[in-house]
């Protein structure tokens, strides 16, 4: 098992458009993935972010080998339009997660 985690931190003022986006476009886009196991799509509750909001995407992939093929093609693809529709007010921020142990 190989997970990646994908973080998308919204600024204030894109907040209601970002919402949007994810469930008209992103869930699309997550559910048509064909290496993705298992997906979890999350908002993010934090006290300590106050100038917007973080939302994640945590991806379960069989093997290294399928997470690194998806991060070379479709995260880029993802990254892309978010970039143009958003620019800067959309941040991404991966995090490879490598279980140590697990009883998922």
């Amino acid at each position: 098992m190989s997970i990646l985690s994908i973080t998308f931190h919204c600024t204030k003022n894109n907040l209601e458009e970002w919402e949007n986006y994810i469930d008209e476009t992103l869930v699309v886009m997550t559910e048509n993935l064909m290496d993705v196991n298992k997906y979890i799509l999350s908002d993010v509750h934090s006290d300590y972010i106050e100038e917007g909001k973080n939302y994640n995407l945590l991806l379960v992939f069989d093997n290294d080998e399928l997470r690194n093929d998806f991060i070379e093609s479709e995260l880029k693809n993802i990254a892309e339009r978010v970039e143009a529709k958003f620019g800067q007010e959309v941040m991404i921020f991966n995090t490879f997660l490598n279980p140590k142990k697990s009883r998922f």
